[in-house]
């Protein structure tokens, strides 16, 4: 059923492409983006970013985020902001969910040595993996192999971050999968997947500007100096007498958000009037995202991003954590590349010993970016002397 409530430059069902593989009518027909939907949560790569790191290890603390509360509290924010733009929510949902699927071990600390481990076959990225998951290794059904989603949303989890202008930066196992199924990768990605990307910047900054705070990396006090943060910090404690830190804490980051929020709403709707944006082939062929904040408030975020980087991700305690990460994913990678018996087994391919060096270092880097963070450690303690 066509809905006839979405804006004209939305993913509309009626505009929908075609699945790469053809798959037999339901009884029951279901929404495609419910399809994806379902796919998507009920993956074991899903499952797995419960045991995978935000910024702190999983076990460190159990009111941490993960990567799979990220994800979740990313998927909120995209909701609300294609909903107040007539989009397709759904969608905007869906890739916001999938988005960090690829993520290691340790996040972008064991994305990081997973890529000087790979980069002499061509490195690897957690979104070229993400992709990957979905169109191949995370196989559950019998007529094809990956989850089978939607060509909207393949487009939005490949393009998330932008279109190729050329070829050449186009992660290989992506451009591979481009020739039998064209995803139009030099075009710009539709305005639900922009607001995915969005919503993944709106998210961590106010989540792991919470987490920091809750680990005592920083203070209350330090966040009064910063433009905005500091103004609203300041309101809630004149308004507010005595208030606990947590709560203090937690209306702080809900007006954050909040604010945020609705700058990118109010900015984007004033891209799509300036831009004259009337279907998707216009969002398409835009050179740029007309998701994005206002120029005040993109300083704004440029300078909590500084501020976290400062305080938090260069951390001593973050730093000890980066340092676990690079010698348990770089010791498994080394291992396994050397011991190519027990990597054949732990993958159950026994063909594995026959394939070229690139396609073992490929299988490696699969299996060791699908590990959790305990999976990891444990495994790195059993085999590493």
């Amino acid at each position: 059923m066509v809905n006839n409530s979405l804006a004209s430059y939305a993913i509309n069902e009626k505009y929908l492409r075609d699945r790469l593989y053809p798959e037999k009518k339901l009884i029951y027909p279901k929404d495609p983006f419910a399809v994806d939907y379902e796919r998507i949560i009920n993956s074991s790569a899903f499952r797995r970013l419960q045991y995978k790191t935000q910024v702190f290890v999983n076990h460190q603390g159990d009111h941490y985020r993960t990567r799979l509360t990220h994800s979740l509290e990313v998927a909120q924010i995209a909701r609300s902001i294609a909903h107040a733009l007539h989009l397709n929510r759904d969608l905007a949902e869906n890739i916001s969910l999938a988005h960090d699927l690829g993520h290691t071990a340790f996040g972008h600390a064991g994305e990081q040595v997973l890529n000087e481990k790979m980069m002499q076959f061509k490195g690897f990225s957690h979104n070229a993996h993400t992709f990957k998951i979905i169109t191949k290794l995370e196989t559950r059904f019998a007529d094809f192999e990956g989850l089978n989603l939607s060509w909207e949303m393949l487009e939005g989890v490949a393009k998330h971050n932008g279109r190729f202008k050329d070829f050449k930066g186009v992660p290989e196992y992506i451009l591979n999968y481009n020739k039998i199924f064209d995803l139009q990768l030099n075009l710009s990605p539709s305005l639900e997947a922009q607001i995915s990307a969005i919503a993944d910047d709106i998210a961590y900054n106010n989540h792991d500007l919470e987490d920091g705070l809750r680990a005592q990396l920083f203070s209350i006090q330090d966040l009064l100096f910063l433009p905005v943060i500091g103004e609203i910090y300041q309101e809630i404690i004149e308004n507010f007498e005595n208030l606990a830190q947590e709560i203090l804490v937690g209306e702080a980051k809900k007006i954050i958000t909040n604010r945020m929020i609705f700058d990118v709403i109010n900015n984007t709707k004033k891209n799509l009037t300036k831009y004259d944006i009337k279907g998707f082939k216009d969002v398409q062929n835009h050179p740029n995202f007309l998701v994005n904040f206002s120029t005040e408030m993109l300083k704004t975020n440029q300078i909590l991003k500084d501020f976290l980087m400062k305080k938090m991700y260069r951390h001593s305690l973050v730093n000890q954590m980066t340092k676990t990460a690079h010698q348990v994913i770089s010791d498994l990678f080394d291992y396994y590349l050397g011991n190519p018996q027990v990597i054949s087994i732990s993958i159950k391919d026994k063909n594995y010993l026959n394939y070229p060096i690139i396609q073992q270092a490929n299988l490696i880097a699969d299996y060791i970016a699908g590990m959790t963070d305990r999976y990891a450690i444990n495994l790195h303690s059993q085999i590493i002397k």
